[in-house]
């Protein structure tokens, strides 16, 4: 990194082609802030693409550099994401602009680089899925230990993943790097009477524990699901809704455009979040900027996010649930300003300027041991 004040950061993009969720949205909000920040003091940001290519906008001065490596399955993508990224490293010291590390955020982390890498976890999921075989969840214990121990940076979206992270693999130096909700437009509000998820369908989010809630109370509104499925759950809650006669309560929406998503926001009686597994929770700012009425299951990164007011419920508690979102259907405006001024703290542009601020600090760290 010499002479100059901001390193040359390659970055695995190999999986960023996804739908919009909480990962995608991060490096969305994050990459194009943390790429003119770079620039701006000498550094520079170059991504390697897999065979799904970035959907999201990023600055015309990042390299995009693509290759062959797949998104998935993990194993296969682990297999040929660590070849891709020395070719690229190789090549760009060939050239005379070499990099000064290399930044991920999925696992398993790429082996075997000739850099020094930091590495993002947003959560522990693979941990904390009860439903794992044990055998799954010893395996990625060691996978993400080694990813880890072997790492020069680990960052974490919230202090709730840095202190898992710090419990389950021992004492680390983990910075925390937030996410944040000031992307989208904030509408005027126009209650509507329906009820609003927003996530990935899949069985860590917990929405079950939604459909049998207002199968308990018919008086609840409707249920909006917006967001991609996973594998088949969209088909397994549709079958549930229908087993526990709320078919025509729930309504599968799909994932939606940022404009389409603002207007959800506006219009919802109450936002619900009922993830068994969360590393922060998007959502929830999301939620209070649009001054809207809020519902979190009870979990240390969601009430973290969300703050201690905001009603909750116990993951697997159908009956409290319906309680909480009773009692959140009466939020008044007072409280709902408060909650917005909450998750006004929280900034994207900050959160970009501690990101750089953790590879500025490992570069250093890493020419002085040199």
């Amino acid at each position: 990194m010499t002479g100059k004040d901001l390193p040359s950061v390659l970055l695995s993009g190999v999986v960023l082609g996804q739908p919009m969720g909480g990962v995608r949205r991060h490096n969305a909000e994050l990459l194009p802030r943390v790429a003119r920040l770079l620039e701006s003091r000498g550094g520079r940001l170059a991504i390697l693409e897999g065979t799904q290519p970035i959907p999201f906008e990023i600055p015309s001065s990042v390299e995009r550099i693509s290759s062959s490596v797949p998104p998935g399955p993990p194993l296969a993508r682990a297999l040929q994401e660590g070849h891709a990224l020395r070719s690229v490293i190789e090549a760009a010291r060939a050239k005379g602009k070499p990099f000064d590390l290399v930044h991920t955020a999925h696992l398993p982390a790429p082996s075997d680089l000739p850099l020094p890498y930091t590495l993002t976890l947003h959560d522990l999921r693979h941990l904390e899925m009860a439903k794992r075989p044990i055998s799954r969840r010893i395996f990625a214990r060691s996978v993400i230990e080694k990813a880890v121990l072997a790492a020069s940076g680990v960052i974490a979206v919230s202090d709730a993943v840095a202190c898992k992270i710090s419990k389950n693999f021992g004492p680390c130096a983990v910075a925390v790097v937030p996410n944040a909700g000031d992307h989208l437009e904030v509408l005027p509000r126009k209650p509507d009477d329906f009820l609003l998820y927003v996530g990935h369908l899949e069985q860590r989010k917990n929405i079950e524990v939604l459909l049998r809630a207002i199968a308990r109370d018919p008086r609840l509104p409707d249920l909006e699901l917006v967001g991609a499925p996973k594998e088949d759950e969209d088909e397994r809650l549709a079958a549930l809704a229908r087993s526990l006669g709320v078919a025509d309560r729930v309504h599968f929406r799909g994932p939606v455009d940022d404009a389409t998503l603002s207007n959800f926001y506006a219009k919802a009686a109450c936002v619900l979040l009922p993830s068994r597994v969360e590393g922060f929770g998007i959502p929830v700012l999301e939620a209070q900027l649009a001054r809207a009425p809020l519902v979190i299951a009870d979990i240390e990164p969601l009430r973290e996010v969300a703050g201690s007011d905001v009603p909750h419920f116990a993951t697997d508690d159908p009956q409290a649930c319906a309680m909480a979102i009773r009692k959140a259907l009466e939020t008044d405006e007072p409280t709902l300003e408060r909650w917005a001024r909450h998750a006004e703290r929280f900034r994207w542009q900050d959160s970009a300027e501690r990101l750089v601020e953790v590879w500025a600090k490992v570069a250093l760290s890493v020419e002085h041991a040199g």
